[in-house]
């Protein structure tokens, strides 16, 4: 009885290594395409490269009609792509931390140009110093503003884009504005 099981198996193996794994390349096919929902192109790259490139070997396997080989490897492409997904999700969520930190340091800095801008002592600087001034502080508070939007489309590397180098920007009009007002005043000339 036992010997009769074995060769059953046996058969049932040899049968389903004789026809292409069309189910199992198929399932890989499935994770693959979630994997890249997900995001893992650009959150996860190596992860999803791997899977790919599993999954390509599977179907060089059933062109040299190697079908176990191409079952072991569509298997392999199929947990490739769920690590890859799940890579995605991390890096995902590294990717909008990473950018809230962003935004928010963006926001800190355009607020204090925006409150150095409403010290007393503004009126006293010369006009095209506080002009420069107001010009960087409305362009960053756009920027800030397309970053917010951009995170709410989930394109974190755009919004990443939109607030870098605010804080250089303010950075210079803060350091210009303090200049302008150790500046002394140029004397008029005299006519005579």
């Amino acid at each position: 009885m036992r010997a009769s099981l074995v060769v059953v198996l046996s058969l049932t193996f040899l049968a389903a290594c004789s026809t292409p794994p069309q189910k199992e390349i198929d399932l890989a096919q499935g994770a693959l395409d979630a994997a890249r929902a997900a995001g893992a192109e650009q959150y996860a790259p190596e992860e999803m490269s791997a899977a790919t490139a599993t999954l390509q070997q599977s179907h060089d396997a059933i062109a040299q009609r190697d079908f176990r080989l191409a079952l072991t490897r569509a298997l392999d492409a199929h947990d490739r792509a769920l690590e890859a997904a799940k890579a995605a999700a991390k890096g995902q969520v590294r990717a909008r931390a990473d950018t809230d930190a962003a935004i928010t340091a963006a926001r800190t800095t355009v607020q204090t140009l925006a409150r150095r801008l409403e010290l007393p002592d503004v009126a006293k600087l010369p006009k095209g110093d506080v002009e420069a001034a107001r010009a960087v502080l409305k362009e960053a508070q756009a920027d800030v503003q397309e970053a917010g939007a951009a995170v709410a489309a989930a394109d974190y590397a755009g919004a990443r884009r939109a607030v870098e180098g605010i804080s250089g920007r303010i950075a210079a009009q803060m350091k210009a504005l303090e200049e302008a007002g150790t500046r002394k005043p140029a004397r008029p000339t005299r006519r005579g």
